[in-house]
């Protein structure tokens, strides 16, 4: 039998959940802290987002969220499989209701993805991930209630920095809603 230190072990079910997304919402989250942190008008701040470079706070973002996330994973116990499945669902259940808010501007991807939305989606599509939050009980509704705070966080700074949300901060939405539950079930 093989055996790998727990840390090795969180950092390749992180490479491999990484590889499974395909990075799609960490771009999202490193193109939101390199925009939505610095001191810009909005429309500059829209542009710094849109530029493909990383810069220092996309960077340090992604660090944050990866390390965290590494953490976590090599600490969980394998029964601690559903804690994962929550964080991956809710993370991205957040982004239904947050397409209802204003778009920071008409095009890309969080624009589609807001305009072929029906409403009801959101109601039906919660059951999974509250299901599954009751299922771990009081931790379980613990993370998720963490979680909510997160989202309003990032969604509060996306409106404040840029009027609205786009692509790009529910990519950020994503990360760090899934990071938070998983660090909720490491209290």
């Amino acid at each position: 039998m093989l055996y790998f230190p727990p840390l090795i072990v969180g950092v390749l079910t992180l490479v491999v959940w990484v590889v499974l997304t395909g990075g799609l919402h960490l771009d999202g989250l490193a193109d939101c802290c390199d925009g939505l942190l610095v001191s810009a008008t909005p429309e500059r701040r829209l542009e710094i987002m849109k530029d493909p470079h990383l810069g220092t706070f996309g960077g340090v973002g992604l660090l944050l969220v990866l390390l965290s996330k590494a953490a976590v994973l090599s600490s969980l116990t394998p029964s601690s499989g559903l804690c994962i499945v929550l964080a991956t669902t809710i993370s991205r259940w957040f982004i239904l209701p947050a397409s209802l808010l204003p778009l920071a501007h008409p095009g890309g991807m969080g624009a589609d993805f807001a305009s072929g939305l029906r409403r009801s989606a959101i109601f039906i599509t919660a059951i999974l991930p509250l299901g599954l939050a009751f299922l771990l009980g009081a931790q379980g509704i613990y993370a998720v209630s963490v979680a909510l705070f997160a989202a309003i966080a990032v969604l509060g700074l996306a409106i404040i920095r840029i009027n609205g949300v786009s692509g790009d901060v529910f990519g950020m939405l994503v990360e760090v809603t899934e990071t938070t539950v998983l660090l909720a079930f490491t209290i």
